[in-house]
Order: C-alpha cells, then sequence, then structure tokens
C-alpha cells in the first residue's frame, strides 16, 4: 500500500535516516533496489564508490540548477508496504513496483529521460522508501498531482498479478487540506486557520441550513464571504460558485483567492449541496427535534447502503446545525464543535447515495427545528441540552455500526471518534456521564452490510453582516510512520 511519509527534508537528513538502524534499531541491511540510474552503486554496500553525502548531491543537482527560486519543499518521500500475510518480494520485483510508482506519480514517466532524479531504498523484508527530488533534469518543475492515488490504482494491479492480498479502498472523499503555502500565508496575516479552513466550515453551516440557491448564496455573503456566481452561458443558470475570504489576496493583492465550492471539499460543489435543500417547516422545539434525531438513529442502523450514505449526510448537516444555532453552553459549543469536525468525514461515504430515506428526513426536520428555535434549549435547562447530546450519541453511534458493516474504514473512525467527543460534551452540562446513562448503554446495532468556524451566522430571519474571524479548529498531525 502506498502512502505519503514525511517531505520537505534536507535529502541528505533524509537519507541518513533511511539508512540508518532506524528510531529502534528496525532497519536491517538497508540499500538501494533500483533508481533513476539503473546503474547507480549503493553507498551501504559499497562505500568506497559513493558515500550518503555523494548520493545527496546528486539527488539534488537539478534541484541546484533550477533557474529561479527553487521549491520551499524540494523532497518528495513516499512508501509502499506489503500485507504482513503476504509473501517475502524480491529486490528485482520491489524495483519493478518502485519504477512504476514513480512513472504513474509523475516523478519519473516511463521514457522520459528527464524525469526526476531518485531512489528506492529498502530496510526491510515488508517495504520500500521513494526518496525524488523536485527537479527535472530538463529545468522544469515536475507536474505531481494525484500522486498517491494513482500509485494506489497501480497497486491494487500488481497484487491481482502476483496474487497478494488486496488492501483496503482508497477513501476519495477526504476534504483537501490546506497546502504549506496557504498555513504560512495564514500564519504571516495573524490567523489562527488557513484561508481554505474557514471557508470550509463556513460554507458547510450555509449548506446546513439553506432552501434554496439563493438562500444560499444570501447566507454566505451575509457572513461576510466574497461569492462570484458561475452562470450556463445557453440558459443564464447558475452552476456553480466561488468563495472568498476578505482579505486574502493574491498577486501582489490585485485580485481575491477565490476556491469553488468543488475544490473545498467533495460535498460541497453546487450540485451536492442542492441535494440537501429543504423546504422550510414551522417551528419546532427541542423536543420534537431529539425524538426526531433518535426515530432516525433507529433508521439508519437498518440502512442499506446508498441510503444510508444519504442518511449520514443529512448527521453531518445536522451537527453543523447544532453548533451553528447556539443551542448550548459555550463549553459544550466546544466540544460539539469538535465532533461537528471529525464526523464531516463520516458524512461523506464513498459511492452513490439516495436522498428520500425517512431517517434523512427526520435529521433535516430536527436541523430545521434548531434553526427556527436556537434558544429553546438554554430555556429548557441543562435536562435539555442533555436529551439532544444523548440523542446525537445515539445517531453517531448508528452511523459508525452502518459505517463498519460497509467497510468504510476512514469514516467508521471518525464517527466513533465524533460520539466520544459528545459524550464528553454531555457530562458538562452537570448531568451523569452518558455512559452511565440506560439510554446510552452500548447496544448491538443491527446494520445491513455492505453489497459487495468562522463565526456560526444567527440562526434565524437574516443574518446580521459580520466580519469572519476564524476560531481554533482541531487539526490531525502525522509523523513519519508507515501503514499496509
Amino acid at each position: 500500500m502506498p502512502k505519503k511519509a514525511d517531505s520537505g527534508e534536507t535529502t541528505v537528513d533524509l537519507l541518513d535516516y533511511l539508512f540508518g538502524p532506524g528510531d529502534r534499531d528496525e532497519h536491517t541491511d538497508p540499500h538501494i533496489v533500483t533508481a533513476w540510474d539503473p546503474d547507480l552503486p549503493c553507498p551501504a554496500r559499497t562505500p568506497d564508490r559513493i558515500t550518503l553525502s555523494d548520493l545527496a548531491l546528486l539527488l539534488d543537482a537539478p534541484v541546484d540548477a533550477l533557474r529561479g527560486p527553487c521549491p520551499a519543499e524540494h523532497v518528495w518521500h513516499a512508501s509502499v508496504r506489503n500485507a504482513p500475510t503476504d509473501r517475502t518480494l524480491t529486490d528485482t520485483e520491489w524495483a519493478t513496483v518502485a519504477a512504476e510508482m514513480v512513472a504513474v506519480a509523475g516523478v519519473a514517466p516511463h521514457g522520459d529521460e528527464h524525469g526526476c532524479r531518485w531512489v528506492a531504498v529498502r530496510h526491510a523484508p515488508d517495504h520500500i522508501h521513494l526518496v525524488a527530488t523536485l527537479a527535472r533534469q530538463d529545468g522544469r518543475h515536475p507536474r505531481i498531482r494525484g500522486d498517491i492515488p494513482n500509485m494506489h490504482t497501480a497497486a491494487r494491479d500488481f497484487e491481482t498479478a502476483w496474487g497478494l492480498e488486496p488492501m483496503s479502498p482508497l477513501d476519495t472523499t477526504a476534504r483537501r487540506a490546506p497546502a504549506t503555502g496557504e498555513k504560512e500565508k495564514a500564519a504571516r496575516r495573524g490567523l489562527t486557520e488557513p484561508a481554505r479552513a474557514t471557508l470550509q466550515r463556513t460554507v458547510r453551516e450555509a449548506a446546513a441550513l439553506a432552501t434554496d440557491d439563493t438562500d444560499f448564496l444570501t447566507r454566505l455573503r451575509d457572513v461576510g464571504l466574497r461569492v462570484r456566481e458561475h452562470h450556463n452561458a445557453t440558459t443564464g443558470a447558475v452552476d456553480g460558485y466561488a468563495v472568498a475570504l476578505p482579505g486574502d489576496r493574491a498577486d501582489h493583492g490585485t485580485r481575491p483567492v477565490w476556491f469553488s465550492g468543488r475544490t473545498l471539499a467533495y460535498d460541497l460543489s453546487l450540485p451536492r449541496i442542492r441535494e440537501r435543500y429543504e423546504p422550510a417547516i414551522t417551528p419546532a422545539d427541542i423536543t420534537r427535534a431529539h425524538t426526531r434525531i433518535r426515530e432516525a438513529a433507529a433508521l439508519l442502523a437498518r440502512a442499506g447502503r446508498t441510503q444510508g450514505a444519504g442518511d449520514v449526510a443529512a448527521l453531518g448537516d445536522l451537527l453543523t446545525v447544532t453548533v451553528a444555532a447556539a443551542a448550548a453552553p459555550a463549553a459544550v459549543r466546544d466540544k460539539v464543535r469538535a465532533a461537528a469536525t471529525r464526523f464531516e468525514q463520516a458524512s461523506r461515504a464513498p459511492g452513490a447515495r439516495t436522498l428520500d430515506g425517512t431517517a434523512r428526513t427526520r435529521f433535516k426536520a430536527a436541523a430545521r427545528a434548531l434553526e427556527h428555535a436556537p434558544r429553546t434549549a438554554r430555556g429548557g435547562g441543562a435536562p435539555a441540552v442533555l436529551n439532544l447530546l444523548l440523542a446525537l450519541v445515539e445517531a453517531i453511534e448508528a452511523a459508525t455500526a452502518w459505517h463498519r458493516a460497509q467497510h468504510h474504514h476512514a469514516q467508521t473512525t471518525a464517527a466513533a471518534r465524533a460520539a466520544a467527543l459528545l459524550r464528553e460534551a454531555a457530562t458538562l452540562t452537570g448531568a451523569p456521564p452518558p455512559s452511565l446513562n440506560s439510554r446510552t448503554v452500548p447496544r448491538t446495532v443491527r446494520v445491513t452490510p455492505a453489497a459487495g468556524h468562522g463565526p456560526a451566522s444567527p440562526a434565524t430571519g437574516a443574518p446580521a453582516r459580520q466580519h469572519l474571524n476564524p476560531g481554533p479548529h482541531p487539526q490531525s498531525g502525522s509523523g513519519r510512520g508507515h501503514s499496509r
């Protein structure tokens, strides 16, 4: 299984690690199995011919020769691992894998003599490391886009041809993370998060509550975003949109930095947002909201693949609205916000989905009730807040079980963590922890197995215009590591 590893380090430091003993002396017999030059000597086996420093200089030579600025992070690093149950591949086989991986990743396409320089290092029986420097030998920058998904596709071909254990499906629904340049720009501007992250959250809140295109675009403008509509050249109808954060500009401040919905997240394109629209309903109170949630949770537990996919999307919108409606004290809201952030990935199920499920209707009705009656929970005190949180826990537990049955590993993990955060929120209401409450005792859930912040806008009427002020946002980290 290919995996992107730590990149951007100096080439010699990374080589020192790969050819060294490892963090716990786990590296055995580190050596080169192949490289851009098949006759390149190995510094571990022929140190009299080449040293690690020599190898680093050779790899970095195209970068040093670039005209103009060099890439801030010029080292590309990925690992490829097979399953514990697989046979041990030979160096020749790993060399074949390595050449194919760098080709499909765009590092060194087959037959391209001017591709990037790279090496494949093996220091364990079950995996190799691919290291490349991001400058082609003809002085141009490489076009590396979709490298890991392309490598996953190639890996499946090897699994089939060599009888290896198939890896778990690649999750193609994850939202695009801010690039390093975006993070550095946010730091220079004194923001707590990149513009992309703020826009993702704010657009998601508007989408969860909108009733039609006009309502959706108005909500975006009313919270202070710049909005650009795209109209069909023939009919004049709106068929897309883009948003920009005020003050976020490029080209020496001459233009706003626009993000289309699709580039923000898989489910924020206009067609996907239109799937969320529901007519406005008569205002309802919090009691009916948590009752609807529990009813929907029971239905989600029995949902099939396509229906459940629509249901978990609606549940994600409900969690977003729960935060936006401010239907809880601040301390509880922080936990709910973190849970909504965690569940976001679980709300995007791979594959097709249907939008006519009863559970989805219940979740959408509960979201609309929260929009129209945001202060009901505070008026009802801690019991009302607790009832809502416990109902949401039940719903997310049902979603966790459903994802598990569909073999959606990333979504299962995200949903389970969101449920844990909501349980923590429930303890902040002053009520007994949910785990001690009979209504949330873990239970067996029957599921149908797989077939094969920026600021929240006010939730009633027309939101008041305000400046976006990005707040803290839970982030996940990653370190040097490998997985199958």
